[in-house]
């Protein structure tokens, strides 16, 4: 019965109401994030496909060989490859995840981590999108564009939200060979999901960051007493009379699998950032900027 209640003109017009009205907001804080990055990197090179030489570099495992420059090859011992200043739209593909989980806020004064996540990707997107890149959505079974358009199409997908899961997992439907990658999560769920996808991902040439959002308060655990955890959906619940006593076992979890990401990206040549909601958004989002561009 729940589900075709899902999907009554009625539920599908207030959802489609509530996307709109969310979208302005978003794309506002996003503009404005954006703005703030690029006004600090604006103008600087980076290799691409253009017409213009900009520098050589050395032949990577990878590379085609009728990308290699053989005349400046045969002045070394090496191979290098001809560097053109960047001119051609590369891919940049964002995973958001909208699990249950990822709608928690410890304090009404800051974002919940999904929020955050949004904010970031959409943001990420502009710049993107400004840069003459194409970019798209993991889960969407569309290939990344470029374009206004497109930025508001990833902001509707976004928001519109249906069943959440307790927790979340990349489940990417579209991973163009070479492109870039970014997965935006708080990774509290099954980690060999994660570890399967970066596997696939690094066969296809696809690097990028995983940026495990976190509220403050799951990485403070402030309990103490008795105390009732209830998950975000409300399925799973969990009643102590000693909540601070659980404080040291449930920082070592958290730390472990930030060490299991770390170690995941590692070895699949892809980066780990943790973000916290009570921080600012301008320096992970400078962190992505730094951490995606291709030199």
């Amino acid at each position: 019965m729940s589900e075709l209640t899902l999907h009554t003109p009625d539920s599908l017009r207030s959802r489609s109401e509530a996307v709109a009205a969310s979208l302005p907001p978003l794309m506002a804080d996003a503009q404005q994030l954006a703005a703030t990055v690029l006004l600090g990197v604006h103008g600087r090179k980076r290799a691409g496909t253009g017409d213009e030489f900009w520098q050589y570099r050395p032949a990577e495992m990878g590379d085609s060989y009728r990308s290699i420059d053989w005349r400046r090859s045969a002045r070394s011992d090496g191979h290098f490859l001809r560097q053109t200043e960047w001119q051609a739209a590369q891919s940049v593909m964002i995973g958001v995840d909208d699990a249950a989980s990822m709608t928690y806020s410890g304090s009404n004064a800051r974002p919940s981590k999904l929020r955050r996540a949004q904010t970031l990707a959409m943001a990420l997107a502009v710049i993107a999108v400004r840069g003459g890149e194409r970019v798209g959505l993991t889960h969407l079974a569309e290939p990344p564009r470029g374009g206004q358009a497109q930025l508001l199409r990833i902001a509707s997908a976004m928001m519109d939200g249906g069943d959440r899961p307790e927790y979340g997992a990349p489940k990417p439907q579209v991973m163009p060979a070479g492109a870039r990658a970014v997965f935006f999560s708080d990774f509290l769920g099954d980690p060999a999901s994660i570890e399967t996808v970066l596997g696939r991902a690094a066969d296809r040439g696809v690097k990028g960051a995983l940026v495990q959002v976190l509220d403050p308060v799951e990485e403070a655990f402030p309990f103490d007493g008795r105390t009732l955890f209830e998950s975000m959906s409300g399925a799973i619940r969990f009643e102590t009379l000693k909540a601070k006593s659980l404080r040291q076992e449930y920082l070592a979890r958290l730390a472990a699998r930030k060490d299991a990401l770390r170690e995941m990206a590692r070895r699949t040549g892809w980066r780990f950032h943790v973000h916290h909601t009570d921080t600012p958004a301008e320096p992970a989002l400078l962190w992505l900027y730094q951490t995606l561009e291709r030199r």
